[in-house]
């Protein structure tokens, strides 16, 4: 396994890493045994970081890694949890109040059964009031940081724009890390443009969904993602072109995905024990730069098409 040193926070992270949404059953049903077997595996393989929110799954996430970290020596990991984005009854809300912070990051840490989590984010920013987050959200996290309760701070969002933004509004070096998703992917490597800004703020770079939330399977997107009918139809048409040369669109993915050494790490997401040592082994091979170019080849009407996130 490759470790790298997230901006300045001095902490080695290994270049993939397990994304906790799918313990929350976001994607499908799953069986708890083989989530917290997942958890273990992924460890045992040398991953040593793990991202969880209360909003996957409506606190389901945390609550099922909690089980799994019981058994895992706290110095074999890293943990990241979010604020900010919950759920209760099915019902979707946001609450980035400083009062909020604290109460979220005591109840988060309750149930993943830990004393302090390693980076505290402030999840999805283009649902916030951004000087809100400025003046008031990002000042409760200093403060927790100085408690010794979080490591560092961080912010995720869809919008790269909105990441620049929060980082222009605040002194250099307040920000520790960004987790931004769906752009550093064969479909959508925006994210590589901006490495020089936040290297400069020294922000360190977590990418996320490697697959582009599921366009980039052989199984396809799935109902609910927002990306547009061509952009869904282009990479269908790519992963079937993978398929006919008898290499899966995954595994492809999931090497460029990683293959940018100035992006530390990238998350993926499985409750799968099987999956997540099949995309660790993906993530050690080389590139396949002959299909990544035909497959840009096909992709390239819709290369760096976004979309709102919801």
């Amino acid at each position: 396994m490759e470790y790298r040193k997230l901006g300045k926070t001095g902490l080695s992270i290994s270049k993939i890493s397990l994304g906790a949404s799918s313990l929350g059953a976001v994607f499908h049903d799953i069986d708890e045994a083989e989530a917290i077997r997942t958890v273990h595996t992924a460890i045992e393989y040398g991953v040593n970081f793990i991202d969880v929110s209360p909003y996957y799954g409506f606190t389901t996430a945390e609550i099922l890694l909690g089980k799994a970290l019981k058994t895992i020596p706290r110095d074999k990991y890293f943990l990241s949890t979010k604020i900010g984005r919950y759920g209760i009854n099915g019902v979707k809300s946001w609450d980035y109040s400083a009062k909020r912070v604290e109460l979220s990051l005591e109840e988060s840490m309750r149930r993943l059964n830990v004393d302090y989590v390693d980076i505290l984010h402030v999840h999805d920013i283009e649902f916030s009031d951004l000087n809100q987050v400025v003046t008031e959200t990002i000042p409760a996290l200093l403060k927790m940081k100085e408690k010794g309760m979080i490591g560092y701070v961080g912010i995720t969002g869809l919008p790269i724009d909105k990441h620049k933004y929060l980082l222009d509004q605040l002194p250099d070096c307040t920000v520790d890390a960004i987790l931004s998703f769906c752009h550093y992917c064969i479909n959508d490597d925006s994210l590589a443009d901006h490495i020089p800004f936040f290297k400069l703020k020294q922000t360190g770079i977590i990418n996320a969904s490697p697959l582009s939330m599921g366009l980039l399977t052989s199984r396809g997107a799935p109902d609910w993602h927002p990306a547009s009918q061509r952009l869904r139809s282009l990479c269908s048409k790519a992963a079937r072109h993978c398929a006919d040369s008898g290499y899966p669109i995954e595994q492809l993915a999931v090497c460029f995905s990683v293959s940018n050494p100035e992006i530390t790490t990238t998350l993926v997401s499985t409750a799968s024990s099987s999956n997540i040592i099949k995309n660790i082994e993906w993530a050690g091979m080389p590139m396949n730069n002959e299909l990544l170019a035909e497959v840009k080849e096909i992709l390239k009407p819709v290369l760096r098409e976004t979309w709102e996130n919801s």
